[in-house]
């Protein structure tokens, strides 16, 4: 360090002459702190003024593993564009909703679920994969057959959101499960099955929102603006499901940069 910037910045360690020992080694554990902190002026003088990082180049060529967008949703249809007063009933029944559930929670925690109700770990993404869209739509099986449409398999057709079920999730489960459905959508079809806990757990999302599921809900808005730009066969129930998706997260969640407008 040249002198004249050394007279400018005060030495955080202040170590002036003191007599050391004649065999005096650097390089041994400091038994003095006279000695300690001599060696801390030692190693200090050798690092350079100016040190540069070795990049290897190769991990640069990755492609980067985060997607960020800012854009907003993706117009509706012609023709299928939601209304604003449909829009506003939505959100009045969705605040309904919640109000019953929130004040109703403790009655249905404590009921007792059906012996074949198992609820998956929070931690366990195929498990709740499964226990919420069934094996038929999680596995993309063929539609049930006549002779297994006589008695309800929940495992192949996926658990409804009870209240029962969904009054035992903590925020954590309910943030975790929205966010491995909202993956599964994002390289999958809309299904019933989905909508269903989609509208569920949204109902059961607390508010103020925390960063994670502020990012998982619009990225579900902008996922239900995708698939129902690309809607082909103009299914009125289904676009009108993805509708409602989005309508609750701009309307109701405060999203408005999302929101249809008329």
């Amino acid at each position: 360090m040249e002198p004249g910037l050394e007279e400018l910045m005060p030495r955080l360690l202040p170590v002036g002459d003191c007599d050391l020992a004649e065999d005096f080694d650097p390089t041994v554990p400091p038994r003095t702190p006279q000695e300690y902190l001599k060696r801390v002026q030692i190693e200090a003088a050798r690092c350079p003024d100016v040190v540069v990082a070795k990049i290897d180049p190769r991990k640069l060529k990755k492609k980067p593993t985060v997607n960020i967008s800012i854009s907003g949703c993706q117009p509706a249809p012609e023709g299928y564009s939601p209304t604003l007063k449909w829009q506003q009933q939505q959100v009045a029944n969705f605040s309904a909703v919640r109000q019953s559930l929130n004040k109703h929670r403790n009655h249905w925690r404590s009921q007792h679920l059906d012996s074949n109700v198992t609820m998956p770990k929070s931690e366990d993404e195929e498990g709740w994969k499964k226990f919420c869209l069934g094996e038929r739509v999680y596995s993309e099986m063929d539609a049930l057959s006549d002779n297994e449409n006589l008695g309800i398999d929940y495992m192949k057709v996926g658990f409804p959101p009870l209240l029962s079920i969904v009054s035992r999730m903590n925020q954590a489960t309910v943030t975790s499960v929205l966010e491995y459905l909202i993956t599964w959508f994002g390289e999958k079809n809309f299904t019933p099955e989905l909508g269903r806990w989609l509208y569920a757990l949204l109902a059961c999302l607390e508010k103020p929102l925390l960063p994670e599921a502020h990012s998982l809900i619009r990225q579900l808005a902008r996922r239900c603006s995708e698939v129902r730009a690309l809607e082909e066969s103009k299914n009125e129930e289904q676009i009108s499901a993805l509708n409602l998706i989005i309508c609750l997260v701009s309307r109701y969640f405060d999203q408005r940069d999302l929101a249809d407008e008329p």
